[in-house]
C-alpha cells in the first residue's frame, strides 16, 4: 500500500440514501424506529438496522470532501484536481486560483489521470472495476473514455517522456501474473509495444532520458529492495545500475533536463535522503542531510531548483534546494500536515496538495522567487467549524524488548467531554505503511460528538523511522513482535489520565486487519471489541489466494508458504488458527472483489467464530475492492461502525 493511513481510511471509509423501511407487519405495536436503507451493493448479515437519526445527526461529518492536485495544464496556468461531489472521486479543471472545480470525468468507478507533459493536448485516465485493481488506460475527450489497453490484464500507467511523445505503462496481459513493459504514443494506440518481457510482478519505467534512447526502469522487490537499470530502447538491453545485490531502497526518481539522475536512496543511511545518481555505476551522491526521510520531490524546468519533502515523524515539511549552491530554503509558511503530489509547471510555479488537522486536502501551489503561496480550492466540510478540530500529540513507549515506539493520539475537548473518556486505536495497513497526522474528516465525529478520542499507532514494520525500523517484523518468526508493540502502546494509551481503561476499542484494514484479529486473540482482555476490514486471518491461505502477481512480493514480507517449516510458523501465528479464543464482540467490512486479501479471507473467520456461539457482524459490498471507494457505501460502514462503537464504547 502507498504510504498512506489506510486504517484510517476506512475508520473513515467514505450519497448516503436515507431512506427508510418499516416492518411489513407493525400495525398494532409501537412503530419502530425509522432506519438508514441498505445501498443495494451491500449485504448485511447479522447486523442491526442503522438509525435514521443517528444518520442525520452525523450528515454533515459525511459531506466533506477533498481535492487531491492532479497535475497542471501545461498550456494554461490551471490545475487539474480530484475531488468527489457525486459517488466517487472524479477530474475536475479548475482555470484560476479558487476558480469553479469544472468536471471533466463523469465515471461510474473513481479515476485518476493527468496532462501530457510539455504538449498538454491529452488526458490519459486510469480506471478499474468494483475495486478489482484489473486498472486499463484511457484518453479523455469530450466526457468519453478511449480503450488504450486491452481491457482485461492489469495495467499501471509509468512515466511520460519530458516532451510528452511517449507513455510508458506494465502490464500483466502475457500471462496474467508478471508486469512486461511497454510504451506507447497514447493518442495511437496501435503503437503500444513491449520493450521489456519481465518475470515478476514489482517492475515500472521511471523515467526517460532526455533523447528518448533510455528507459530507466525499477524492479520493487520489498520495501528495502528496489533494484534500478537502464534499458535501451532500440535493442531491449537491460543493464543494471550499480550491483542489484545490494540491499537498497530507491524511492522518488526524475530525470533533469540536463540528464542529472535524481533519486531518493537509504544507501549508506538508515533514511530515505536526495542526491545524484550516476547511470553506470550506480555511486549514489546525497545532497540532502535530513534526520528523516526525504519522501518525494521534482525538479524545476531549469534544472536550478529542487522542492522536496521530509517527512518528520508523521508530519511534513517542504524544503526548497538552489542546486547550485546546495543551499536550502525551508518553507515555514505552511501548517504542519501531508503534502503529496509535487510537480513545477513549466512556468515554475510549485504544486502541491496539502491537509491539516483542520483543514481537509486542497490544491495549493507556491512561487519559488517571492516565496508567496496560492489557494486553488477550498473543499467543503459539511459546514461544520473546523477549528474546533483538535490536534494531536505523540505518544511514545518502550515495547518488550526496549525499542521505542510510537502513535498519534487525538483526545476530544476536556471541557466538553470531561474526565476519562473511551478510546479507538486504528492501526494502518502495509505493513510497509505509517499513520501520520493529516485531516481526519468523518473521523472527527468520534473525537467532537461522541468524545471517543482516537489512537494510530506505528508499530515496528512501518515506513518512516528508517530502513532497520522497517525491516524488524519480516517474515513469521518475527511477525508478532509487532502484536506486542501494539500490546504496549495500547498499555500506555489505557495509561493516559484522560482515557478509561475499561472501553478501549480497536479498528484496523488490510494488514491492520490481521493486526485486528490478532488483537482480538491475543489482546482481549485489554479490549472491549474489535472491527476489522479486508483482513488477513490465515496466512497460508492469503498467500496461496492473494492475485498472483502479488504473491511472490507478499512472500518476502511475510514468509513462503511453500517451505514447510514456514508453513508451520505461518499457520501457528494465523488468527484463524486460534479463533476459539476470541471472546470479544467482532466487526467484519469485506469488499467481494478485493484482489489483495480474498473475500474468503473474511468468510471463514466470521464462520468459524459464529460456529463457537461468537458475536460477528458481517457487512460485504458486491461492487468494492480492497477498501470502500463509493461514497454510498462508505457511508453506510460508516455509520454501522458508528452503531457498533456507540453499543461496545458508549454503551448506547
Amino acid at each position: 500500500m502507498p504510504r498512506n493511513l489506510f486504517a484510517a481510511a476506512l475508520l473513515a471509509t467514505t450519497t448516503l440514501s436515507l431512506g427508510f423501511a418499516l416492518p411489513a407487519h407493525a400495525q398494532d405495536t409501537a412503530a419502530p424506529e425509522p432506519a438508514v436503507a441498505l445501498p443495494a451493493a451491500l449485504t448485511a448479515e447479522q447486523m442491526p438496522p442503522i438509525p435514521l437519526a443517528m444518520a442525520e445527526r452525523a450528515r454533515p461529518y459525511l459531506e466533506a470532501r477533498g481535492a487531491g492536485f492532479a497535475g497542471w495544464d501545461p498550456n494554461a496556468r490551471a490545475v487539474l484536481v480530484s475531488t468527489r461531489f457525486a459517488n466517487t472521486n472524479q477530474l475536475h479543471r479548475v482555470a484560476q486560483p479558487m476558480g469553479a472545480r469544472t468536471q471533466i470525468t463523469f465515471e461510474a468507478e473513481p479515476v485518476g489521470g493527468r496532462y501530457a507533459p510539455k504538449r498538454g493536448d491529452v488526458i490519459v485516465v486510469r480506471k478499474d472495476r468494483g475495486g478489482d485493481e484489473y486498472f486499463q488506460l484511457y484518453t479523455l475527450k469530450d466526457g468519453r473514455l478511449t480503450l488504450l489497453t486491452d481491457g482485461k490484464s492489469r495495467n499501471q500507467q509509468g512515466a511520460w517522456s519530458a516532451d510528452g511523445h511517449l507513455l510508458a505503462f506494465s502490464s500483466t496481459r502475457r500471462n496474467g501474473v508478471d508486469s512486461d513493459l511497454y510504451v506507447m504514443d497514447p493518442r495511437d494506440p496501435a503503437s503500444a509495444r513491449m520493450v521489456f518481457q519481465s518475470n515478476g510482478g514489482g517492475w515500472a519505467v521511471l523515467g526517460f532520458s532526455p533523447g528518448k534512447q533510455e528507459a530507466y526502469v525499477a524492479d520493487y522487490n520489498s520495501v528495502q529492495d528496489v533494484d534500478l537499470y537502464r534499458l535501451d530502447m532500440a535493442s531491449g538491453t537491460m543493464l543494471p545500475i550499480g550491483n542489484p545485490a545490494d540491499q537498497v531502497a530507491h524511492g522518488s526518481f526524475r530525470v533533469g533536463p540536463d540528464g542529472t539522475l535524481w533519486v531518493t536512496s537509504d544507501r549508506d543511511s538508515d533514511f530515505q535522503r536526495l542526491g545524484r545518481l550516476d547511470p553506470i555505476t550506480g555511486n549514489f551522491t546525497p545532497v540532502t542531510n535530513e534526520r528523516w526521510d526525504v519522501d518525494g520531490f521534482d525538479i524545476s524546468p531549469d534544472g536550478k531548483t529542487i522542492a522536496y519533502v521530509v517527512n518528520e515523524a508523521g508530519t511534513d515539511r517542504m524544503r526548497l534546494l538552489d542546486v547550485a549552491t546546495g543551499k536550502v530554503r525551508k518553507v515555514d509558511a505552511l501548517p504542519a500536515g501531508l503534502i503529496g503530489g509535487v510537480e513545477f509547471a513549466p512556468w515554475g510555479e510549485i504544486g502541491f496538495s496539502l491537509s491539516s488537522a483542520k483543514s481537509a486536502s486542497d490544491v495549493w501551489s507556491l512561487d519559488p522567487a517571492t516565496m508567496l503561496l496560492t489557494r486553488w480550492t477550498q473543499s467543503e466540510t459539511g459546514g461544520l467549524d473546523v477549528s474546533v478540530n483538535v490536534e494531536p500529540e505523540i505518544l511514545t513507549t518502550r515495547s518488550f524488548d526496549g525499542l521505542e515506539v510510537s502513535g498519534i493520539l487525538y483526545l476530544p475537548d476536556p471541557a466538553k467531554f470531561p474526565g476519562k473518556r473511551p478510546m479507538l486505536v486504528s492501526v494502518h495497513g502495509g505493513p510497509e505503511g505509517q499513520s501520520r497526522a493529516g485531516f481526519l474528516a468523518r473521523n472527527n465525529y468520534y473525537l467532537n460528538e461522541l468524545g471517543i478520542g482516537l489512537f494510530y499507532p506505528n508499530v515496528r514494520g512501518s515506513t518512516g523511522y528508517g530502513k532497520v525500523f522497517v525491516s524488524l517484523d519480516n517474515g513469521p518468526f518475527k511477525r508478532e513482535d509487532s502484536v506486542k508493540d501494539m500490546a504496549a502502546l495500547i498499555d500506555a494509551v489505557r495509561a493516559h489520565k484522560r482515557v478509561d481503561a475499561a472501553k478501549v476499542g480497536l479498528t484496523g484494514g488490510s494488514y491492520g486487519g490481521y493486526m485486528c484479529y490478532a488483537a482480538a486473540v491475543q489482546l482481549k482482555d485489554k479490549l472491549a471489541a474489535t472491527q476489522c476490514t479486508v483482513a488477513i486471518s490465515n496466512f497460508v491461505s492469503f498467500l496461496e489466494n492473494t492475485n498472483p502477481y502479488r504473491q511472490d512480493l507478499r512472500r518476502v514480507e511475510y514468509g513462503d508458504e511453500r517451505d514447510p517449516v514456514q508453513r508451520a510458523k505461518l499457520t501457528e501465528i494465523s488468527p484463524l488458527t486460534r479463533v476459539n479464543e476470541i471472546a470479544k464482540p467482532m466487526f467484519v467490512i469485506t469488499g467481494a472483489n478485493d484482489p489483495r486479501v480474498p473475500k474468503s479471507e473474511a468468510d471463514q473467520m466470521v464462520a468459524a467464530i459464529r460456529a463457537k456461539g461468537g458475536e460477528a457482524w458481517h457487512l460485504v459490498a458486491a461492487d468494492e475492492g480492497h477498501g470502500f471507494a463509493k461514497k454510498a457505501n462508505a457511508d453506510y460502514a460508516f455509520l454501522a461502525q458508528l452503531a457498533f462503537w456507540k453499543k461496545h464504547l458508549l454503551g448506547e
